[in-house]
């Protein structure tokens, strides 16, 4: 049994009549009597009544209808869905996000796929540091990172999404807390909360040598894994931290985020696989541009004046 003879079967049951039928598919009347009749010997039992005037489905026809409508039904989905497969409107992508990316960029290209292209199934991580989202993309954990920096693999392409200036955070009691802008160097007797001093870690490294730029060391550092925490280490006074200002986005009562009049930014950056991306991963890859560019065009005044 074959689609074709389904698809047949299910021409000449809605006309009753072989003429018809052969005209609506474009067949030959008597390749359509032949298709039919080894039909009806592929499956042991007569389909349609014939005579000279008439044609009507005996009763093996008439249950056959609901299972050829079921099989030709399910072979129009299975080649809709090869075709999004094919043109990256279906499958499966894994994203990875750089903690400081989380907060913004992370909630928006999430609704913002869900929106546009909803046969993609995504996992999300975020809060991530850069070594781990550098490996996961080599051992295929993720098939896209958002990140700091590039990074210096032949297996990676990155692709540059934006530069951020970097805020002070401090304490909502702070005496600087509301200064419209302050020096880094007005910190320099603070302690900082710091994201973690692994290997290669872009922000730790980033933060330090803002510091070293503005003349100091910090006194003490506070190494915090997560952003979060780190916001939530500042606002119960353990000390000051220096984050990208998208970082903004994640609203404490009990902080307060200063721009700095220093010249002071984070590259953050699109990586994936040099070779072999999925049609899906490549169109989730656009998306996340787009979102980026969404959020650089949309923000409020008061972001942009501290950006």
């Amino acid at each position: 049994m074959e689609l074709r003879q389904i698809r047949y079967f299910l021409a000449l049951a809605d006309e009753c009549h072989f003429g018809r039928a052969a005209t609506r598919l474009h067949v030959a009347q008597p390749a359509l009597s032949q298709q039919i009749k080894q039909l009806e010997k592929d499956l042991g039992t007569v389909l349609f009544t014939r005579s000279t005037r008439h044609v009507a489905l005996t009763e093996a026809g008439r249950h056959l209808i609901e299972h050829a409508r079921a099989l030709t039904a399910e072979e129009e989905r299975t080649r809709l869905h090869m075709t999004e497969l094919a043109t990256g409107y279906a499958g499966r992508v894994s994203i990875g996000f750089i903690g400081t990316a989380t907060y913004d960029l992370l909630p928006h290209v999430a609704r913002t796929v869900r929106a546009r292209l909803p046969k993609i199934t995504m996992d999300l991580r975020g809060e991530l540091l850069t070594p781990d989202l550098a490996d996961g993309l080599l051992t295929g954990t993720y098939d896209l990172a958002v990140l700091r920096d590039t990074v210096d693999h032949e297996d990676i392409h990155t692709t540059p999404l934006r530069s951020e200036s970097l805020v002070a955070v401090l304490p909502s009691h702070h005496p600087l807390a509301g200064r419209r802008r302050i020096s880094l160097a007005e910190l320099a007797d603070e302690p900082f909360v710091i994201h973690p001093s692994r290997s290669r870690s872009s922000m730790y490294d980033r933060v330090l040598a803002a510091c070293r730029h503005a003349g100091f060391q910090p006194s003490s550092l506070i190494e915090v894994g997560e952003t979060a925490t780190l916001v939530v280490f500042v606002a119960a006074g353990h000390g000051v931290a220096l984050v990208p200002a998208s970082v903004q986005s994640l609203s404490l009562s009990s902080v307060s985020y200063v721009p700095i009049t220093e010249s002071e930014s984070v590259n953050l950056v699109l990586a994936g696989r040099a070779r072999g991306s999925t049609p899906a991963t490549k169109q989730v890859a656009s998306v996340i541009e787009r979102c980026v560019h969404d959020l650089e065009h949309h923000q409020s005044p008061t972001s942009t004046l501290e950006e």
